[in-house]
């Protein structure tokens, strides 16, 4: 009995697809792919209930894409990952970002621990064999609540917003000078104000955000800290950011203060910057 040529090639097709199914470059299952809610819609800008939970996976190391074409769209693996995660995944030389999973890689290679899709090495602007330092941060959804509607139809201003409660705080009074004292005591001439060191750079970066009020809330946090906090917006290559600085700091020794503080709220990647 001989088969048609059509049927033929239906057979051969779902042979291919069964096979490609399998792994890929990364070492990782493709099935492990469901574990993690990534779809179309990874590759564009997080949501609003997107939160970054460094806490959970965050590590700044140089990543690779072999050349290969990949299985499973925009992803990245690396051998500490102990499940898949939804993570943001930004190439630090030239700000471009993009959504996609984390998966523990199995192989070791040498060379960079970072391995990146092609799709996502096409999203971050990495060349193939040349290796980039990457920060991935994990992504966690988290339920906004619902607040009154802005009746103004002028935008918020991000730095406003961060820098309000600074704006609200009043000074103290001084307290009244006892006359009788000050008409016998000599004038004493007031001693000069000592000169601020001018640091190259006074700013401590805490991140860089795709979602405007996740930066505001972390520029929150800060504020209640009591440092003072400006969130600034940024765009790269046709994208928007937001980038969360303390600061100024007059000296070195206040600075590192300023990134210890940093640290300790879960940012391990602070670093100072000159604005």
């Amino acid at each position: 009995m001989t088969v048609k040529p059509s049927i033929g090639a239906a057979i051969a097709a779902v042979l291919v697809l069964a096979g490609c199914d399998e792994s890929g470059p990364g070492g990782f299952s493709s099935r492990d792919a469901l574990k993690v809610d990534v779809d179309a819609e990874a590759t564009g800008p997080a949501t609003q209930s997107d939160i970054e939970a460094p806490e959970v996976f965050a590590v700044t190391e140089p990543g690779l894409w072999d050349g290969r074409p990949s299985l499973g769209g925009v992803w990245v693996a690396h051998p500490d990952v102990k499940e898949p995660e939804r993570v943001i995944i930004r190439n630090t030389g030239n700000g471009q970002f993009v959504i996609g999973a984390l998966f523990r890689r199995e192989r070791e290679n040498p060379g960079p621990r970072l391995q990146i899709s092609s799709d996502a090495a096409s999203a971050l602007g990495i060349l193939a064999g040349a290796p980039s330092v990457l920060n991935v941060t994990a992504l966690r959804k988290q339920e906004t609540p619902q607040t009154e509607p802005v009746t103004s139809e002028a935008p918020l201003d991000p730095v406003a917003v961060a820098t309000s409660a600074l704006d609200q705080r009043q000074p103290s009074a001084p307290p009244a000078p006892n006359t009788a004292e000050a008409s016998t005591a000599p004038v004493q001439p007031a001693p000069p104000a000592p000169q601020a060191q001018r640091l190259a750079k006074p700013y401590i970066q805490v991140g860089i955000f795709s979602v405007q009020a996740n930066a505001n809330r972390t520029a929150d946090r800060f504020l209640k800290a009591g440092l003072e906090a400006t969130v600034l917006r940024e765009e790269a290559s046709g994208k928007t950011f937001w980038r969360v600085l303390i600061g100024p700091a007059m000296t070195s020794s206040q600075r590192a203060v300023m990134l210890q503080t940093a640290k300790q709220q879960g940012f391990a990647d602070a670093y100072p910057v000159p604005r």
